[in-house]
């Protein structure tokens, strides 16, 4: 093989290494924004969890409310119908007032056990309110957290982004015309994953065989792509057929 080939085989070995060190710099780049978005997520889910049992809380403590205030009252009606009983004239007004102070009694008795029964579920939802007020101050920690790290990691790797399509444009510029043609068309189709080595007899992208008739074109330095997937192919460094 002349040191041409060498040279043409070489700065596609970089190429390919630049390829998919932008890739994985880009994808960390993306990945910041990303992990921004689910933790403001999980801090929308906190704060809808923490509006429902607030919610619940409220509606609960209007029933109480209103329930204590029928209690009361009806207590007042029973207070007043024993003072009535003293003054009543006749056994049927005497049995009919006692009746009916039996039935507010009754009801009283079911009333109070229900108001009992809710206070005792609005103190768990107030410890749920607690526990997911705490929830929602750690997703605004982590929230606030998620995006400093993201504002101090982007400049660093939109940078090495730059640095790196600078010296993948250098490389880019050593290919002689022949492989910068056929390099440019399926850059453009397949971007990063446009380039592939030979692994034996194998594609290195897609894994189907490749000739050998195309395998000695590579080596005379021949652009050469895969009849399968149609990478660029190029062989690594210490290539053998094994």
């Amino acid at each position: 093989m002349s040191s041409f080939d060498t040279n043409v085989l070489q700065t596609l070995r970089v190429l390919h290494r630049i390829f998919r060190q932008l890739r994985d710099v880009e994808d960390r780049l993306r990945q910041g924004p990303r992990h921004v978005r689910a933790q403001e997520a999980a801090l929308r889910q906190a704060e809808e969890k923490l509006a429902q049992l607030q919610g619940s809380a409220r509606r609960l403590q209007v029933s109480i409310d209103e329930k204590q205030l029928t209690l009361k009252s009806r207590e007042e009606s029973i207070k007043k119908r024993r003072a009535q009983l003293m003054e009543s004239k006749s056994n049927k007004e005497y049995q009919l007032l006692l009746e009916q102070i039996k039935a507010d009694e009754m009801a009283n008795s079911v009333l109070t056990d229900e108001i009992l029964e809710e206070m005792e579920r609005l103190d768990q939802l107030k410890a749920d309110i607690a526990a997911t007020m705490q929830e929602v101050a750690k997703a605004v920690r982590e929230l606030e957290e998620a995006r400093e790290q993201v504002a101090a990691a982007e400049p660093k790797l939109r940078a090495e982004i730059d640095g790196l399509n600078r010296e993948r444009a250098l490389y880019e510029e050593k290919l002689p015309p022949d492989f910068r043609e056929t390099y440019e068309r399926v850059v453009r189709s397949k971007a990063e994953d446009g380039l592939a080595p030979v692994d034996g007899q194998y594609c290195g992208g897609c894994h189907q065989q490749v000739p050998l008739n195309s395998i000695n074109s590579l080596m005379l330095g021949q652009p050469i792509t895969c009849r399968s997937c149609g990478r660029l192919l190029y062989l690594p460094e210490n290539y053998s057929l094994r």
